[in-house]
């Protein structure tokens, strides 16, 4: 598997914050869960069959379930991966959806962390590393911001209706709590799908669930349900945990060249995109390495770049680059597609689907390919102090 080469930045170049699973390090997962009373002896049949089915998925290496001796409730279970990509690709599958659901009725609460491994003591075999795979070679410098999607389809023709209703609500309060808030809410559509980019400045899974219990978003909700292609029922348990696993996009890369809080450009100055890309069948990861590498040349090409900002966000095939950029998207086609030269071009040429009058080899098919991933903006909201 290709990973993103490190690259020694420029003594011009901004300082940058980076957040990436596109390496070949080592991941750690961790899964927290309370379990529910009178359903240990179940839980723990269903975690050694699904021990006994991910021994098979590529890139597992192995894991460990521990019980707390403060609450016998809490439980964790860990596991290590050769890489992130593998581990996604598993977590994003059908067949992961199947593997957990002998669990879901044994917990009352489950929230997953991801590390990469950065330092390892091994006292049998000191000052080497792992054949399983490598350590991060170094710490990353991030922005304290979490940064995830979700995406869902409404039936053709609705496109409008549910447009005008997520653009017409209420913000939510933005202080979850003493550590975590709300900080940007960016909404875009393409034909009749949706993609939500909520950016949390604390704890994710606290964020989530505050959003979801104001009124005001609960009313949204429930207004785009019937529009939806994939019922839902967000009362049930069983059935919003379903909805949230199909619509979950992974942030697998964020790189900008500034920590949007500090930025000097005046109000308005820098604006947001999204870009769908038409990704071949079982072409995501090349797309989003290519996407990712191809950012990280041209941020580190000096100051005057006018993309501020990149995150990329998978699902299997389906990928989504929001940008942030102090130009006009279509000032610069190939930075804003993400293929700068003609070697990128024929590359990401033969991983996505396009027709005869998009190539991107040539201005006119890159400004026609921009043009059909520009994605709708429907809304973008900041909390006031962010």
């Amino acid at each position: 598997m290709s990973t993103l080469p490190r690259t020694p930045q420029p003594t011009t170049t901004p300082p940058m914050t980076t957040q990436s699973s596109l390496t070949d390090s080592r991941l750690r997962v961790v899964l927290l869960l309370d379990v529910r009373s009178g359903a240990e002896e179940r839980f723990l049949r269903a975690y050694d069959e699904l021990c006994q089915q991910v021994a098979s998925v590529p890139g597992h290496i192995s894991d460990q379930l521990c019980q707390s001796i403060e609450d016998p409730s809490k439980w964790l279970i860990t596991s290590e991966w050769e890489s992130a990509p593998p581990f996604l690709a598993w977590v994003d599958s059908e067949a992961h959806r199947e593997m957990v659901k002998p669990m879901h009725g044994c917990v009352e609460d489950t929230r997953s962390l991801r590390f990469g491994i950065l330092r390892e003591t091994d006292h049998r075999d000191r000052g080497t590393t792992s054949a399983r795979g490598r350590l991060q070679t170094a710490p990353r410098v991030g922005d304290g911001i979490v940064r995830h999607a979700l995406t869902f389809t409404v039936k053709p023709g609705a496109e409008k209706d549910v447009a005008a209703i997520l653009a017409d609500y209420t913000s939510p309060e933005a202080r979850v709590d003493d550590t975590t808030r709300l900080c940007r809410t960016s909404l875009f559509m393409s034909g009749n799908r949706v993609v939500r980019a909520v950016e949390v400045k604390g704890d994710l899974v606290a964020a989530l669930r505050h959003v979801a219990r104001q009124p005001e978003v609960r009313a949204v909700e429930e207004a785009i349900n019937p529009y939806l292609e994939e019922a839902r029922d967000l009362d049930d348990p069983e059935s919003a945990r379903e909805f949230f696993m199909r619509a979950a996009l992974h942030a697998v890369h964020h790189q900008a060249t500034r920590n949007a809080a500090d930025a000097s450009e005046p109000a308005g100055a820098v604006r947001r995109h999204a870009l769908l890309y038409p990704v071949k069948e079982g072409c995501g990861t090349a797309v989003v390495q290519l996407l990712a590498r191809q950012d990280e040349l041209a941020m580190t090409d000096g100051a005057g770049c006018p993309l501020v900002s990149s995150t990329i966000f998978q699902h299997e095939d389906l990928v989504v680059r929001m940008v942030d950029m102090t130009a006009r998207l279509d000032r610069d086609p190939a930075l804003a597609v993400g293929v700068g030269g003609k070697r990128a071009a024929a590359m990401m040429s033969r991983l996505i689907d396009h027709g005869p009058d998009r190539d991107l080899s040539h201005e006119d098919g890159l400004r026609r390919f921009l043009a059909d991933c520009d994605m709708e903006p429907v809304t973008d909201r900041r909390s006031a102090d962010y």
